[in-house]
This record gives structure tokens, sequence and C-alpha cells, in this order.
């Protein structure tokens, strides 16, 4: 199935979709359809919406030109080199960068040159700052169908170190099985040495799950920015995960059952 995933990575794919989609700005609708496709331009992997231009409140400009073709890397998944979740303005497909220009302000976009999203524009999932499908928030990106998140309850013994230090020792994890992603661990706070967790600015959004804190971690004289992270308010279909503490697997060492497991290789993967 991954290697599926990945044959098709390279060609532009999109998807209708039944739900209402609206984008807000400043709290003004600068769209509202219910003809939204999902739209993975060639070596992204999670989809942004275009919308019918009939369905945007603003006028189209033309935009600024953006860096279509380049084979910068945004990381990589499985061993694949695929591109960030961000830099809109780097277009793998042809087409003609564009503006929606509303009262609140303007929003990027791009048309697509495939005949087949003609007459609808993919919007800069960062320009708007509130996006709706019916009338549930989402964050970060549009959810794929294709992808699954399963929380399970476990009673595995799990043990998390960094240099030799113990961070955090538990019985009673929850287990994230998320698709192309490698089995997240979600601990209990009374697990985990609270005495090395350090608060972050760091935040960002999953669609899935909702927004995430993070937590810098102290080892020894070591400081690790950013180690773990936490979900305050997780989104509805994440609840289980509420006030859970959760590490990088890329960057910790993680016996389960006694086992010690190797460090995935991720876009999340780096030397610290």
């Amino acid at each position: 199935m991954a290697e599926s995933f990945f044959a098709n990575l390279g060609e532009l794919r999109y998807l209708p979709t039944a739900k209402r989609i609206r984008a807000l700005l400043g709290g003004e609708v600068i769209a509202d359809t219910e003809s939204a496709l999902l739209v993975w331009q060639p070596r992204r992997v999670v989809p942004l919406y275009a919308v019918p231009e009939a369905d945007l409140r603003g006028e189209l400009e033309p935009g600024r030109t953006g860096a279509e073709g380049q084979s910068a890397d945004g990381g990589m998944l499985q061993g694949r080199p695929v591109l960030a979740v961000g830099d809109f303005d780097l277009h793998t497909t042809p087409g003609d960068a564009v503006v929606v220009r509303s009262a609140s302000g303007p929003v990027a976009a791009f048309r697509p040159a495939d005949p087949a999203l003609a007459g609808h524009v993919v919007l800069d999932f960062d320009g708007p700052d509130t996006w709706l499908e019916e009338d549930e928030e989402i964050f970060s990106h549009p959810r794929d169908p294709y992808h699954r998140v399963d929380v399970r309850r476990s009673s595995r013994r799990l043990r998390i170190e960094r240099a030799g230090e113990l961070l955090a020792e538990s019985g009673a994890p929850r287990l994230v099985f998320e698709t192309n992603l490698p089995t997240r661990h979600y601990l209990p706070r009374e697990d985990v040495r609270e005495e090395l967790l350090r608060p972050s600015d760091t935040t960002t959004a999953c669609p899935y799950k909702g927004r995430a804190s993070y937590l810098t971690v102290a080892v020894g004289e070591r400081v690790v920015p950013d180690l773990a992270w936490t979900y305050e308010q997780p989104v509805s279909d994440a609840a289980d995960l509420q006030d859970l503490v959760a590490f990088f697997d890329e960057r910790v060492d993680v016996i389960v059952d006694g086992e010690r497991r190797e460090r995935p290789q991720t876009p999340w993967s780096q030397e610290d």
C-alpha cells in the first residue's frame, strides 16, 4: 500500500468533497462552496482546497510568480523526498499565481492549468485565519480522506530515555497509529518526569488532533528544545489524548516491553 501511495506522488491528484467549505479572513467570508476539490500537487502528501471561482467573495488579481518546478526538498517520508506543508508559492504543476482580494486583505491562490481543474483556484491554507468544514473548524490543512488516525489504549511497558537518562516510564500508554507515520506513544503526566520538562513557545496544528504545545526537556547539563508535546484541548476525534505527553521517537530511545526500538527516519529526524 505504501508503494501504491508513493507511485502517484509525482502526479497532480484531485478529489471532490461533499462537505460545505468556508474560508474566513478577519471575520469576512472569502469562500463559501459545496463544490470544493481536494488537490494534491506533485510531491505533496497533504491536500489543499480548490474552490470554484464563482464561490469566491473577492476579486481575483494576478499574483507574484511562484517557484514552479523547483526541486527543493521539504523533507523525507519513508525515505522519499516530499515538500513541506507550507511553502505555498512552490508549485509543482503548471498554472498561474493569483490573489483573492477582499476587504479584509489578500489571500494567495493558484489557478492550475490542468483542464480538469478549470474554473477552480487553490487557496493558500495559511491565508484565511479560519477554515470550516460544515460548522467545524479545521487546522493546518484539510483532512485527507485516505488518512487514518487510530488511538488505542495499551498495557505495553514503555520506557523513554535520552542519552541514558530516564524521561518517562509507563504501563498505560495510548498508542497513535497514523497513516505513513511511526507509532506515537502518549503517556500520562504522572508517568513522565515532570521536573525535566520546560514549557516552550512553540505550537503546531494538526487537522486530526488539534493544536499542540511543545515542551523542552533538560537532560543532565543539556537542554533539548521541543523534544515533546501535548494537546491541551484536542479536537473531539482525539479527546483521549488530552494532557498526555508524547516524545519524538526520532530523537529519544524507546524501549517497548524490554526491546529497544530503532529510531525512525522522518522529516522530524534531526541531530541535537
